[in-house]
């Protein structure tokens, strides 16, 4: 028997794209106009995200990462850190360009960039069923100061946050309660450590988000076991 479709909370009229609001939401059950879905990378908006589906997605809702490039970054390498734990763990990813050579709140104000991820996810969700609480996002340096704003400003969307080496958070606004997942290279040099992620974690748990935090030998990357040991935070809390 079908699982139901849940209702979830669409943002209000005042909490539009300028401050960073999503309104795509997904469905448990796979639309009935939907085609099955095919393993392997697909192109959405004309080529402004990529929709990556793992060998054996299973016949229920899968979970979800949004996955968020760097500065200079492409879609492309944003899907690279986390494929290994998608196909094995059956994890749809989705991986949006920025408009610009990064992300709109870094370079003016929320904007082109929520509406391009909107669209993206409105698309995902009206072909593919995915859990209802297993929607995350995910990024590395300017991706993760994205992810994490627009975690906080998604909070009944985005249940998890993984952001790998952030330099900042800009929540406009802030709903929900997602559970964080935070990593710094200690020799980072690009966003020193101690200028960031040792500043950004003490904030998020003081405004009483749950945080795991992981710091390891190197500079500004994304080191394969931190990224195997986010994936499996998400997937399996507590």
């Amino acid at each position: 028997m079908a699982t139901p479709e849940r209702s979830r909370p669409h943002p209000g009229p005042e909490e539009g794209v300028r401050h960073g609001r999503l309104s795509a939401r997904p469905v448990a059950v796979t639309p009935r106009h939907a085609a099955p879905l095919v393993p392997g990378l697909h192109r959405l908006g004309a080529g402004r995200a990529l929709f990556h589906v793992p060998p054996d997605p299973g016949p229920g809702p899968c979970p979800l990462a949004v996955v968020l490039h760097g500065a200079g970054g492409a879609a492309e390498q944003a899907l690279e850190w986390l494929l290994p734990q998608a196909e094995e763990l059956g994890v749809l990813l989705l991986a949006p360009q920025a408009v610009s050579a990064t992300w709109d709140v870094i370079v003016g104000g929320y904007g082109a960039d929520v509406s391009r991820i909107d669209a993206a996810l409105e698309e995902v969700f009206s072909h593919t069923a995915v859990e209802l609480d297993g929607v995350a996002v995910a990024g590395f340096s300017d991706g993760a100061s994205y992810a994490l704003s627009l975690g906080l400003a998604n909070g009944d969307l985005f249940h998890a946050v993984l952001a790998f080496s952030p330099g900042f958070m800009a929540p406009m606004i802030r709903h929900g309660r997602p559970r964080v997942f935070v990593s710094h290279g200690v020799s980072d040099r690009v966003l020193p450590i101690d200028r960031c992620s040792r500043r950004l974690v003490p904030d998020l748990r003081e405004s009483g988000y749950e945080v795991t935090y992981e710091e390891f030998r190197g500079g500004h990357q994304v080191p394969p076991e931190t990224a195997a040991t986010a994936v499996r935070w998400w997937l399996a809390p507590g």
